[in-house]
């Protein structure tokens, strides 16, 4: 590439790195919360453990949203013992698989019959019990990007666009009081944006961490004495 190609590359190239850092793709999110029973004081040595809901058909609730909503909680309160998913449910095989996990509170004296449950469940000391179900599908996408290389080199053009929404729910079981203790439910939708001029520069949405945000922020207010 000679020199008066080059530096038209690196000025587009800034350019599109400037427009990247100033715009980013815009996010409405809304969190709803109905708590029964919410502790006052912590929860002292005990365990939580955060689970997601995949007995579905149509989607599963991505593992990668259940650690990060497990991430936020440790992060935010050193002192939340925050068991992780798949440690959990590889200690307890199979209760905890897909088609043999409980769905109601109720279930959880069923469970308790089986020794190694109790056993493993007395050693984790594990209080709370949060089953979090939903998914972030993409909803919409426009526009085309063509990309390819010529004699004088290579590049991209184009503008493409999407949506994603974001829907989940996380209930809270008492595992020691067996019971429903709590709901909190989050949306979010946003519009992301890929234009490129010789380099593809995306604007993402970030609407799956703006949900995770959300839920995890309404569960340290019912689990921490922090908040």
């Amino acid at each position: 590439m000679n020199s008066s190609k080059l530096g038209s590359f690196v000025k587009v190239t800034l350019l599109l790195s400037t427009v990247a850092a100033i715009l980013t793709g815009c996010v409405n999110a809304s969190v709803d919360q109905i708590v029964f029973n919410e502790p006052t004081e912590g929860i002292g040595d005990a365990s939580i453990v955060i689970l997601g809901r995949r007995h579905s058909s149509d989607y599963d609730t991505e593992p990668e949203f259940i650690e990060c909503v497990g991430d936020h909680i440790a992060a935010k309160d050193k002192g939340i013992r925050v068991v992780g998913e798949l440690e959990f449910v590889n200690s307890l095989y199979p209760w905890f698989e897909p088609r043999t996990a409980p769905m109601h509170p109720r279930d959880i004296d069923r469970l308790l019959q089986q020794k190694p449950v109790a056993d493993k469940m007395l050693e984790l000391n594990t209080e709370y019990m949060i089953w979090v179900d939903g998914s972030t599908e993409r909803t919409n996408s426009s526009g085309s990007l063509a990309c390819g290389i010529g004699p004088g080199g290579g590049g991209c053009f184009g503008f493409g666009t999407w949506g994603d929404e974001s829907n989940y729910e996380a209930v809270i079981w008492d595992f020691t009081d067996k019971a429903e203790v709590g709901r909190i439910s989050t949306t979010a939708s946003g519009q992301s944006y890929m234009p490129a001029v010789i380099v593809p520069i995306p604007i993402i949405a970030p609407v799956q961490g703006t949900a995770c945000d959300g839920i995890a922020n309404q569960l340290l207010q019912f689990l921490s004495e922090k908040y």
